[in-house]
C-alpha cells in the first residue's frame, strides 16, 4: 500500500459525505444540524453513552462482516457509512480491520463525534472521518457509499420511514446496509433512562430533544420498513435480544 493511502482513503470519506446533491430544492432541507433542537442528552451527558456503547451494548462486528462480506476481505476503495455512529465504535472497528476501505461516521453530537475522533486518533486509525450531520436529511448525493451501517438508530430518531429512505438514496447500486436494533423496550430504555436521570441532576436544562423511552419495532413493523422500498433484497432475522436487516439495492 503507498505511504499516502490511508490519508486518501480519509479524503474520500469526507467528500462523499460532504458532496452536495443537484437538486436546489432538497439542498434547502439538508441542513448539517436542524434548528429545532436545543439541547440533547448525548451532548450533556456523552461520556454515559459512550460508556454503554463501548463497554455495555453488543459488539456486532463480526456479525457485520460475516454478514457484508462473508468473512472475506472487501474491496479496495469501497465507501462506508455509519449512521448515528456515537463515539466511532463500528467506525474505528472496520476502519482499522480493514485500512484499504474509507469509512465515514455521521451523528448529531459534537460530544460524541469529539470522542470519535480522539478514540480513531489515539489509535492511529486514519481512514476513517466523522461528521456532524442529520440522518433524517444527508447532505450526500445519491448513490454515495458502497455500504451503510447503523446501530440502535431507529430507538431515537422520529421518522423511520424518511431513515430508511434516506438509507436507500445514498447507496449506490448494489450497495448494502446493516441495520441492528434491539427487540425489547426495557433493555433499550436503560440507556436513555439513564442519561435522563444524570441530566435532570447534573444540570439545569430540560427539554432534551430526546425520548424518555426508547422506540422499539416489533418485527412485523421492522421488517415492513425495508420491505416498503424496492430492494433487490431484504433479509430479517432476530438474535438473542436483537433484530438485523440485511439489504441490498437494485
Amino acid at each position: 500500500m503507498p505511504p499516502n493511502a490511508l490519508a486518501s482513503t480519509h479524503e474520500v470519506a469526507k467528500r462523499a459525505i460532504r458532496q452536495p446533491t443537484d437538486s436546489p430544492a432538497r439542498a434547502t432541507i439538508i441542513s448539517r444540524v436542524p434548528a429545532e433542537s436545543t439541547d440533547s442528552l448525548f451532548e450533556r451527558v456523552a461520556w454515559l453513552y459512550a460508556f454503554c456503547r463501548e463497554r455495555l451494548f453488543r459488539d456486532d462486528t463480526e456479525r457485520i462482516i460475516a454478514a457484508l462480506w462473508q468473512n472475506q476481505t472487501p474491496p479496495s476503495g469501497i465507501k462506508v457509512v455509519e449512521l448515528g455512529c456515537g463515539p466511532g465504535f463500528y467506525s474505528r472497528k472496520l476502519a482499522r480491520r480493514f485500512p484499504q476501505i474509507a469509512v465515514t461516521g455521521v451523528d448529531r453530537s459534537e460530544s460524541q463525534l469529539r470522542s470519535a475522533r480522539q478514540r480513531a486518533a489515539a489509535q492511529n486509525v486514519n481512514n476513517c472521518a466523522f461528521e456532524r450531520v442529520n440522518a433524517l436529511a444527508l447532505p450526500s448525493a445519491d448513490a454515495s457509499f458502497d455500504i451503510l451501517i447503523a446501530s440502535r438508530i431507529l430507538t431515537v430518531l422520529p421518522d423511520h420511514d424518511r431513515a430508511v429512505a434516506e438509507m436507500f438514496r445514498v447507496l449506490k447500486s448494489g450497495g448494502r446496509c446493516f441495520i441492528a436494533e434491539p427487540r425489547h423496550a426495557f433493555w433499550a430504555s436503560i440507556p436513555l433512562t439513564a442519561m435522563w436521570l444524570l441530566a435532570s441532576v447534573s444540570h439545569s436544562g430540560n427539554g432534551y430533544r430526546e425520548p424518555r423511552k426508547a422506540t422499539v419495532l416489533t418485527t412485523h413493523a421492522f421488517s415492513s420498513l425495508f420491505r416498503q422500498l424496492p430492494w433487490k433484497s431484504v433479509r430479517i432475522w432476530q438474535d438473542g435480544r436483537y433484530q438485523y436487516a440485511l439489504c441490498e439495492k437494485s
